[in-house]
């Protein structure tokens, strides 16, 4: 009981008010740390004096980490872990910092596209057209399509519109309707393009986009897209294409049996 009785009284005299100075006594002790480069030279020596963290009980890290409050981010450098003491400057050589995942990185050669028209915005506009209520009137060269609504009244979209030599005109009917419909490129766009697939499921990357509307026994649509910037322009194979978000609105107000008026 007396051995453990000095030993508590030792343990409580080093705690002592002391304390601070044997540290620092133990401190000037220790030599320099020495900070390795890359290529592994060694860098000069730091001009402030730290807590050794390789000596045997002599508290080493743990002083330096209790003086300095916790203070101090640590960090890595040549395989030990140090903890700064807040005020302390940092070594010459620090890590080399890895991007941080899922960080957007620029493209080198990706084409600006060009900002959406607000003309080709979804909107109510005056009609006096002859055709009746729940009519699609789409206007080939203008770039518009109309949902005549009566009292003299249309919900103009813009849309995408086919190439030269591929533009046509005449009167047709929606025949079906599909919400993310599947893509099977023509016999006659594959000649054109073989790169294409002979097949693409339904989804966000599918030409196709979001809805469409068969036009008669045609190849012809009324479809949603996944290139919004075309809108406005001679773009297609015939077909007429919507921004997705107002192909669905189209979408939802008319029936197979509907009547489309192109011209």
């Amino acid at each position: 009981m007396k051995r453990m009785y000095f030993a508590l009284l030792a343990g409580a005299c080093w705690l002592s008010p002391g304390f601070p100075q044997a540290a620092a006594n133990e401190a000037e002790f220790v030599s320099d740390p020495v900070v390795l480069h890359p290529d592994h030279s060694a860098a000069p020596p730091a001009p402030v004096r730290i807590a050794s963290t390789d000596r045997p009980n002599m508290g080493g890290g743990f002083i330096e980490f209790l003086f300095g409050g916790g203070q101090g981010q640590a960090y890595q450098s040549q395989g030990e872990v140090y903890q700064p003491r807040s005020g302390y400057p940092q070594p010459a050589y620090q890590p080399q910092m890895m991007p941080q995942q899922g960080m957007a990185q620029p493209m080198m050669g990706e084409p600006v596209r060009p900002a959406f028209d607000p003309k080709y915005e979804k909107q109510v506009v005056e009609y006096d057209g002859r055709e009746r209520v729940g009519t699609i009137v789409i206007d080939t060269p203008n770039k518009f399509l109309y949902l005549v609504e009566g009292n003299g009244k249309a919900l103009r979209y813009g849309i995408g519109v086919g190439r030269p030599g591929f533009a046509w005109s005449g009167i047709k009917t929606i025949s079906a309707k599909k919400e993310w419909p599947d893509w099977t490129p023509p016999a006659e766009m594959i000649a054109r393009r073989p790169d294409l697939p002979r097949h693409m499921e339904g989804g966000p990357q599918n030409p196709l986009g979001a809805r469409a509307m068969y036009l008669g026994s045609t190849l012809y649509r009324i479809h949603g897209s996944n290139e919004p910037w075309t809108i406005g322009t001679n773009v297609s194979s015939g077909c007429i294409r919507m921004r997705n978000e107002d192909v669905i609105d189209l979408y939802g107000r008319v029936n197979v049996g509907t009547r489309v008026v192109v011209i």
